[in-house]
This record gives structure tokens, C-alpha cells and sequence, in this order.
């Protein structure tokens, strides 16, 4: 498939922790750094599976736990240890290949003595059989016959930023044969179990050794002058999550057997059908004069995907997928609001199990809200496995005063427990799936809504919601933010009317629930059509934010001011009026739509990578076509962009759905009961754009050129859709001719 890959020409150690995160493989169920299979001192590698949790003592957060390494390799030529640090390298290519989910380095390298070699990396993980990694390694001396000696194995060393979460239960080599390393996580007790095996092209000298918590295998074989070998390393991941512990052993190690019967190239071949399977079907194609837009896109797809633990309901996605251990592996508001709206319309499937990742976890959100003296479930601001709150209780330590910065989310960023009520509301909406709304649904929408009840105070016979921090986050504990009050009201009307529709309306949940929508303060625009932040944003000074937003995502304006100082100026992180306008878009008139979108983009620095693509889909429906497209060129560049650092700890999962959601929005597309607007706009660097989406049972392309737009539908009844003002009943064909302009003036079926 065209340009699906992202590819390095040249070693860069300042790119590296970068590119291990860019170029990580997965398959929902586990991510393996896209780390060289040789070591460098500041690389970090890392293989995570979703759910494997773990904390060092009773009061440090749970984080994802950084699996031993079955990558790693030592490679010695003549007893000399390869590395792209010594000697010369002819040439280099290391590609991620997205269209079928392998990574491969070729390298041609020249030692200093004259020695020249060509290796030849391969890996993957297998979207086919989620417990399956694989690699292949090839050596082939260019002049000389060589000697050649490959260490690897399996490598519990591996930390998170030097905390262990590991005892070693059990090391063993089955038959010489097999490696087989069993781990447990020291207090959540959870068990992994890892099984390896290497073949090899030719026989080699082979011994096994355990050493230091790490279980090797050490192959060595001689080499002609151009004679070719490779060595196929084959592994099975299993956990306690997904086996019974009992059988854990018995079944990774008839899976490894299994997988060197079939070999690094059979393995291959199933992944990448599943992979083409996936690209055939949800491809987004864009015909561009500027090839990143593509690249872009595929690249949050791939990503997206992999970071969707489509295996377990008991699951979700992390800030930073299973790539990294930044934001230790937590679930924040990202995966409901920017993350799963790319699967509700792509796969609904995957949309409800991040839902009841949350259902299954209400038990704890009531205990919160208890503990809180609320009512209802509380959401926590970060969570892992068990439903707790995990946010850290300090951030980094201040290095000109000594001090620690305390975190304020979990305290007031109250938001999130309407953020999850939004998203159940939304795939209620695109789904009509009634059994998840009776069986699990309505009781997060009803216990959501009892919790903003009990949230307000009064104030001269109105209800405030008091001491919250709305989604910019550089504001703390104000009153009446306006997104976080807009969505609290939203989400107890609409509750309402789905308990009422279901027949489960109580009386007195109704009586309350009335009350509040009655007097709850929603601040409205004002004089000067803008909407309040909150009580006090607009009263604050504003300072000159120009050279912090030339330097956005690197909060550099806290080297400047203290975060108390932030705090009483008009000065945003990320879009928060700005995120409710474009989640509302119908809920203010156009003309203050657009000035408050002027007014808050200009005191935003988008220090958060949630923030530019949300303010290119406000640009595109205030008409600022260019901006819009400036936007979401920048917010594709967060990870894919020039800073060799964006990405070390991970990618950034919110904005790769938010690229998608900016994208979507060039359709102009909205869904209105049981009907569809679209009114699609293309950037004037696009000469065409086809883009496929799933609703409520229909699957649904849109493709258009600058002379006609053409829909097709498969499955699922006609619909009602409109397009530019015209209204149509969309059977399964529609074909409009376009004005120049890309404007609509005639039906044509």
C-alpha cells in the first residue's frame, strides 16, 4: 500500500528513545519498543502488556510494569562487539512498515579495521495471535570469514526508571531448547511468563546460561566470505490476566514449540493478512501536495490500533498506549474523549470495551465519591488496574527551591466523571445498542449524574459547582468553569430522558435531577459575546504569550512564573472553552462561537498535545480554512515533528485521536437523531480525500474530488442524510457534482 511506513536514514542517539517510541509494535494485548536490538547507554527499551500493573509500597501509584526483554542482542564479529557508535556505517535503513506491522534495519558497516558486514533486522508482534513476538536476525561478512557469537534471551534487568516490580519465580531451558522465565509483580501479584527459542540457518555452537536475572543463550558459528546467516528468534507472551496461573507454563511453552515448527516467515504472513485485512477496510486516503498529511494519518491509525486492548473488556487505553512508561501506563479522560470516538466509528466494538473498562470499575467509583461526601461514582483523574485513584501526589521536584510541586487533579478535576457519562451518551447515539444501555449504561449515566447532584453549593438560590479545575489545567481551583458546568448539565438532561426512555426514571432522582437543570449557573456570554472560564478568568491580566507559544509542549513558561503565578493570569494550557464549543457545536450562535475561538486561542501556548488539533476542528467551523489546516499540520508534527525528545516516554495517544477526529471534521459531518449532515471541505493542499466510517450498523465512504462527492453505503437501512442544504434518502448511492468551489447545486443519484 502506498507510503504506509516511517523510516530513519541515518543512527541518530539524540533520536533514539524517539524512534523506539515511534517505531513500537503492538497488538492491543502488548507493545515492544521500537529499541535496537544492540545496547546504547541511554536507550530504553521496554515491552508492556496491557493490565500488568504494579507499585513498590502502599502509598506509590500502580504504574505499567517494563516486562523483561526478549530482543536484546549481543553480536560479537571475531569477538568485537557491533556497534553503530564504533567503526563506519555504509549505509542504514530502519523502516517500520505499518501495512504489515514489521520493523526492519538493514545496515552495511565497516569495522576499523576493514571488516565489512551487512546485518539485517526483522521483527514483530503478531496481530493474528496477540502472544506472539518474533525476530530475525541476518549476518553476512562482505570480505573476510568470520567468526560470529549472538547472545540473547530473555532479560528481567529491565526497570522502570530503576524500579524493579519483578521476583523471579522460575528460569528453565526445556530440551536445550526452549527458555522459559516466570515473573510475578511484587505486590499486585500478577504473573508473566515468557517462552523463547532461537533456530538458526546452520549449526552453531550453542550453551545456555542464567546470570544476574537473565536467562541467555550464546550461539556461535563460522563464517565464509559472503556466506549468509540468519537466526530466528521466536517468543510467547503469557500473564495471569489471561491463563490460569497453574497452566500459564504448560501453555507458553506449547506455543513456543509450535512457533519454531512454523518459523519467523510463516508467522509473517498470517500478521501481515491481518494487518492488510484492517488497511483494506479503514483505510483514510488522502491525495495531497504535502505527504505528511497521509503519512500522518496512517501513522495515528497504526497506532491507534495497537494501543486497543480489543481482547479484554476489563481494559483500556493508556495516555501513552504500550509505549512507554510516561504518565506510568494511567487512563486519564483521553481514552473516552479523544481515543474512543476513533473506534465508535471505526469498530463499535472496541468503543464499548473501553466503556466497560469503566463499568467495571464503578464499585471503586463509589467508594470515592463516599469517601469524598458525595454521592454517586467519582471517577478517579488517573487509573490502572483496580479503579483507584493512581494520580502521583507529587509532580517533579522544583531544582531552584528544593520543593515538590503537589498535583491537583485528582482534588478537583472533577470533568472526567462527565467526560465518561459523554462518551456512554455518544455510543448510545452511533450504536442504538440497547442491551449495553439496560444491562450496564444507564447505571453509569445515573450514577454519574447523582454525583454532580451532590457536587453543587448554593448561592443565592442558584447551584455553583466550586473549587474545580476545567480541562486547561493551568487554572486551578476556580469556580463555574464553564465546560465542566456545561457538561455536568448536559449529562444529568440527558440521563433523564434515557432513563425515562428505558422506563427507569425514579421519582425521586427525577425531582432532584430537575432541580438541578432548574438552577444550576451556566455562564453565558457576555457584553462582549465571550464566555467566562470561569468566575475570575476574565478579569485577570493577560501577559504577552508570544514566545511561549513559538516554544508550545515544552511548558517553558513555569522556568518563568511559579505555578501560583499561572494561575492568576489569563493564560490556558489547552483548549477548555475552546473544547466546549467544539464537543457543543450547536449550543452558542456562530458569531460568539468565533470570538471566544479568537479570543482563547490567543491566550492558549498548547502546552498539551490535546490542544492543536481540537483548535483546528473550532478553525474549520468558524471558516478560518487555513488556520484550520496550519493546526492540524502541527498537531500532526507532536510526535512525527523535528524535536528529537517529543516522544521519549511514549506516543502521545489523545493527540493521534484527535489528528483522526480533525480529519473527520473536514467532512463537516454530524449525526442528527437518525439522520447525517455533511458538508465536507477540502484543504486546498487536497485534491482528494476518501475516508470510511461505521454507523449504527452502516458502513459508510465518503470519497470526494474537486468535481464530485460520492458516498457508498454497505448494510444496514437507507438513511436520511444531508449535504450542503439539499436532503436526500441515501439508499446505498449518492453522486453530487461540484461547483469549482467545492459547493453543491444539484441532486444527481
Amino acid at each position: 500500500m502506498r507510503n504506509l511506513k516511517l523510516s530513519e536514514d541515518q543512527f541518530d542517539l539524540k533520536k533514539i528513545n524517539k524512534y523506539a517510541t515511534l517505531m513500537t509494535l503492538g497488538n492491543g494485548y502488548m507493545g515492544i519498543r521500537g529499541a535496537h536490538e544492540e545496547d546504547y547507554p541511554i536507550q530504553k527499551r521496554g515491552l508492556f502488556v496491557a493490565g500488568i500493573y504494579n507499585n513498590s509500597s502502599i502509598e506509590e501509584p500502580e504504574e505499567i510494569v517494563n516486562l523483561p526483554d526478549v530482543m536484546g542482542m549481543d553480536l560479537e564479529i571475531d569477538g568485537e562487539v557491533f556497534s553503530s557508535l564504533k567503526g563506519k556505517t555504509i549505509s542504514y535503513d530502519r523502516t517500520l512498515h505499518m501495512d504489515k506491522g514489521e520493523l526492519t534495519k538493514d545496515v552495511v558497516w565497516e569495522r576499523e579495521d576493514g571488516l565489512r558486514l551487512q546485518f539485517t533486522f526483522r521483527r514483530l508482534a503478531a496481530k493474528h495471535d496477540i502472544h506472539v513476538l518474533a525476530s530475525k536476525v541476518g549476518i553476512e561478512s562482505l570480505n573476510r570469514d568470520v567468526t560470529i557469537t549472538i547472545r540473547t534471551g530473555i532479560d528481567a534487568q529491565q526497570t522502570n526508571f530503576g524500579r524493579q516490580h519483578l521476583l523471579e519465580d522460575h528460569v528453565q531451558v526445556h530440551d536445550e531448547t526452549y527458555m522459559q522465565g516466570t515473573y510475578t509483580t511484587t505486590r499486585s501479584h500478577q504473573t508473566i511468563g515468557l517462552f523463547s527459542t532461537c533456530t538458526y540457518s546452520k549449526s552453531c555452537d550453542v550453551h545456555f546460561f542464567a546470570k544476574n536475572r537473565q536467562l541467555l543463550c550464546e550461539s556461535t558459528a563460522a563464517l565464509k566470505r559472503n556466506e549468509p546467516f540468519h537466526m530466528e528468534k521466536l517468543n510467547a507472551v503469557y500473564t495471569s490476566i489471561d491463563q490460569k496461573v497453574d497452566e500459564l507454563n504448560d501453555i507458553g511453552l506449547a506455543k513456543v514449540k509450535q512457533l519454531s515448527k512454523e518459523g519467523y516467515e510463516q508467522i509473517l504472513q498470517q500478521s501481515e493478512g491481518a494487518w492488510e485485512d484492517f488497511w483494506k477496510e479503514r483505510r483514510i486516503e488522502i491525495h495531497s501536495s504535502k505527504p505528511m498529511d497521509q503519512q500522518a494519518i496512517d501513522f495515528a491509525r497504526y497506532h491507534l490500533e495497537i494501543m486497543a486492548p480489543k481482547h479484554n473488556p476489563n481494559l483500556s487505553v493508556a495516555a501513552k498506549g504500550l509505549t512507554g512508561e510516561g504518565y506510568k501506563g494511567h487512563v486519564f479522560w483521553d481514552a473516552e474523549i479523544f481515543v474512543l470516538p476513533y473506534h465508535l466509528y471505526n469498530d463499535p466494538k472496541a468503543a464499548k470495551q473501553l466503556l466497560e473498562y469503566r463499568y467495571n470499575r464503578l464499585p471503586e467509583a463509589r467508594e470515592r465519591a463516599k469517601a469524598n461526601g458525595h454521592e454517586g461514582a467519582q471517577f478517579p483523574w488517573e487509573s490502572a488496574r483496580t479503579g483507584k485513584e493512581e494520580t502521583p501526589a507529587y509532580a517533579a521536584i522544583n531544582i531552584k527551591t528544593g520543593e515538590r510541586q503537589k498535583v491537583a487533579s485528582a482534588l478537583a478535576e472533577h470533568h472526567i466523571v462527565a467526560d465518561i457519562a459523554y462518551a456512554v451518551l455518544r455510543y448510545y447515539q452511533a450504536t442504538d445498542d440497547q442491551e449495553f444501555m439496560a444491562a450496564k449504561g444507564l447505571t453509569m449515566l445515573e450514577e454519574t449524574s447523582k454525583f454532580w447532584l451532590s457536587r453543587t453549593s448554593e448561592r443565592d438560590g442558584q447551584l455553583h459547582l466550586l473549587n474545580v479545575i476545567g480541562p486547561d489545567e493551568y487554572t486551578e481551583f476556580i469556580d463555574n468553569n464553564a465546560y465542566t458546568n456545561y457538561m455536568a448539565h448536559y449529562i444529568v438532561k440527558q440521563t433523564l430522558h434515557v432513563l425515562d426512555k428505558f422506563n427507569e426514571l425514579d421519582i425521586e432522582f427525577q425531582k432532584s435531577a430537575e432541580d438541578f437543570l432548574n438552577r444550576l449557573y451556566l455562564p453565558k456570554e457576555n457584553a462582549d459575546q465571550l464566555i467566562p472560564q470561569d468566575d475570575t478568568f476574565l478579569g485577570k491580566p493577560a501577559i504577552d504569550l508570544t514566545k511561549y507559544k513559538e516554544n508550545q509542549g515544552s511548558q517553558s513558561i513555569l522556568l518563568d512564573y511559579s505555578r501560583g503565578e499561572v494561575n492568576e493570569m489569563q493564560i490556558l494550557k489547552q483548549a477548555d472553552v475552546v473544547m466546549l464549543l467544539y464537543l457543543f457545536p450547536d449550543l452558542f450562535s456562530k458569531e460568539v462561537v468565533e470570538k471566544n475561538f479568537s479570543y482563547y486561542e490567543d491566550k492558549t501556548i498548547h502546552d498539551s498535545s490535546l490542544s492543536k488539533a481540537i483548535h483546528s476542528i473550532l478553525a474549520m467551523r468558524c471558516d478560518q480554512e487555513e488556520l484550520a489546516y496550519q493546526l492540524f499540520q502541527e498537531a500532526c508534527l507532536i510526535d512525527l515533528g523535528p524535536n528529537p525528545h517529543s516522544s521519549d516516554e511514549g506516543i502521545h495517544a489523545a493527540s493521534l485521536g484527535s489528528i483522526w477526529l480533525a480529519v473527520f471534521s473536514f467532512l463537516n459531518l454530524s449525526f442528527e437523531q437518525e439522520g447525517i449532515k455533511l458538508n465536507p471541505t477540502l484543504p486546498a493542499a487536497w485534491s482528494s480525500f476518501k475516508l470510511p466510517f461505521h454507523y449504527k450498523g452502516r458502513e459508510i465512504t465518503v470519497e470526494m474530488d474537486q468535481n464530485t462527492l460520492c458516498i457508498e453505503k454497505v448494510g444496514g437501512d437507507p438513511i436520511d442524510i444531508e449535504i450542503g442544504k439539499q436532503h436526500y434518502r441515501f439508499i446505498d448511492h449518492l453522486e453530487i457534482p461540484l461547483h469549482k468551489d467545492n459547493k453543491f447545486y444539484k441532486e444527481r443519484t
